[in-house]
């Protein structure tokens, strides 16, 4: 049977790259801790700086969602208000006919 191989989370080779990259620890210890293969690291290292661009660009779809949000939210408050339209009228209509009947 082969080899099982530990699937890293993005935080995870995040940390690992850290190590590295800005905690100056040498490629080697840093795989050999993480029982990670120097080809995986840099492949991962090559990833990071190649999307890193992305961590700085806003995210698309964010102000579509807040708009989505919103409007779910205003047609709530004018479903409610409806609602008390309809008894107000049911209350108005009731009582112009006690005030005939009188």
């Amino acid at each position: 049977m082969g080899k099982q191989y530990k699937k890293f989370s993005s935080e995870e080779k995040v940390r690992i790259l850290r190590r590295h990259l800005l905690e100056k620890e040498p490629v080697s210890k840093v795989c050999e801790a993480n029982d990670l293969h120097p080809n995986v690291f840099y492949k991962w290292q090559k990833e990071f700086f190649e999307n890193g661009a992305a961590a700085f660009e806003k995210k698309p779809g964010t102000r579509e969602r807040k708009l989505e949000e919103n409007i779910t939210r205003l047609e709530k408050r004018i479903s409610h208000k409806d609602e008390v339209i309809a008894e107000i009228m049911e209350s108005h209509v009731q009582l112009k006919k006690n005030l005939g009947e009188s």
